[in-house]
This record gives structure tokens, C-alpha cells and sequence, in this order.
């Protein structure tokens, strides 16, 4: 198999995931935060601003494909660098029910 990349292609650095999934697909859109200073109320305020830069759809079997892969690769990495840990939480031992959620649609 060849590999190639197509002249559209571009590297994007995402901080964070959303997205959802219906009957049909699974979608997964990649953002970035960064601060923005708006005036409210004759107030100087900062709010987070949340840019989506891309998002993806796959069919059922590529997600699950793609969720075999990552779980891999993450395993490799803190065979390697440690285990990845959430910012703020004491233990490594953190519920399923505490981690971010991507379900439903934007």
C-alpha cells in the first residue's frame, strides 16, 4: 500500500474532543480554548472562547477500530513516559464516570 497525503492535508493540534454518534456514524470534532476579552455590562470581561478547527465522521467499525488503536498506542506511551494523568486529580485511579463527555451532537 501507498501512503500519500493529499494536497488538502493539514496538521491540527487539538486540546479537546466533542462530538456524538447516531445509528449511522460517529462524529468527533477537535477544538482549541483560548481567552477573549469582551465588554459586558460596561464591564471588561474574559470568556473562553472555543474554536472548532476540524471535525471528523466515521462509520460504526472505524470507531471502534480507531478506539482499538488509541488504547494501544496510549498503553505504549506510559509503558514508556508513565502513566497520563488528568490535571487536579490526586489519584490515579480515576472513575470512568469523572472523565470528559463527547456524546451528542454539537
Amino acid at each position: 500500500m501507498e501512503i500519500i497525503r493529499s494536497s488538502e492535508f493539514r496538521q491540527v493540534y487539538a486540546i479537546g474532543a466533542i462530538g456524538g454518534h447516531s445509528p449511522y456514524d460517529f462524529r468527533i470534532a477537535f477544538y482549541n480554548d483560548s481567552p477573549k476579552a469582551i465588554v459586558e455590562g460596561g464591564k471588561h470581561v474574559t470568556i473562553m472562547e472555543r474554536k472548532i478547527d476540524t471535525e471528523i465522521i466515521l462509520s460504526p467499525l472505524a470507531a471502534k477500530e480507531l478506539a482499538t488503536w488509541l488504547s494501544s498506542h496510549i498503553q505504549d506511551y506510559e509503558k514508556i513516559f508513565g502513566e497520563i494523568k488528568k490535571p487536579g486529580t490526586q489519584s490515579s485511579n480515576v472513575q470512568a464516570n469523572e472523565s470528559t463527555h463527547i456524546m451528542g451532537y454539537m
